[in-house]
């Protein structure tokens, strides 16, 4: 049984969703250079160009919305984010006579489009400590080597902080349906397994 056919998308839809792409992406180039300047937003804006011309992938529909309140707040949240990780990881990086321990934890978050998917998994790998290994598209799971876990209190509370990040990135620039997701999550079945690197078998 197939499900209804998709309407094609007017080309209004199409220039907005091609300029959510372009703002997405030159985003992502500025906070990798780490700099806000004019000569990395014009390498960026070029960047952009270049993957959408020359390597197309389908359409990733933006059916939300941009609310500007909610933007705020994953901003400030996110940098407070940058900063307390970068110190952790300097303080593993300088602490001698405890290896620092990592764990590959697997996150299913509970908006599964490519967009939120995406863009949960790029907030994360800006993140210090944290690298996105795989995304499972089907599922909607996040796979994440994280450094620093030694317990599985931390991997739950790892978790947890995924798919709060789910929510502010859901909340900024989500749909009402996708709110409505997260208020009302589907269940995900038993917890996904985690690999404790450096723990005793």
């Amino acid at each position: 049984m197939t499900g209804p056919a998709r309407k094609p998308l007017t080309r209004r839809v199409r220039w907005r969703n091609r300029a959510v792409a372009v703002v997405g992406l030159v985003t992502v180039w500025v906070l990798l250079w780490g700099t806000l300047s004019w000569a990395n937003l014009i390498s960026g804006l070029v960047v952009a160009a270049v993957l959408l011309v020359v390597f197309p992938l389908p359409p990733v529909t933006f059916a939300g919305r941009i609310r500007p309140l909610p933007l705020a707040r994953f901003l400030v949240r996110f940098l407070w984010d940058l900063v307390v990780a970068s110190a952790q990881v300097a303080w593993l990086a300088v602490r001698f006579g405890h290896p620092p321990r990592g764990a590959i934890i697997a996150v299913r978050l509970r908006v599964n489009s490519d967009l939120n998917l995406t863009l949960t998994a790029e907030a994360l790998s800006l993140v210090p400590g944290s690298l996105i290994l795989e995304a499972d598209r089907e599922t909607g799971t996040l796979y994440v080597h994280v450094i620093g876990v030694r317990t599985l209190d931390e991997v739950e509370r790892f978790r947890h902080d995924v798919l709060a990040l789910e929510g502010r990135i859901v909340a900024a620039v989500g749909s009402a349906e996708e709110l409505d997701r997260l208020r009302h999550p589907e269940p995900t079945g038993p917890p996904e397994p985690v690999d404790l690197e450096g723990a005793p078998t």
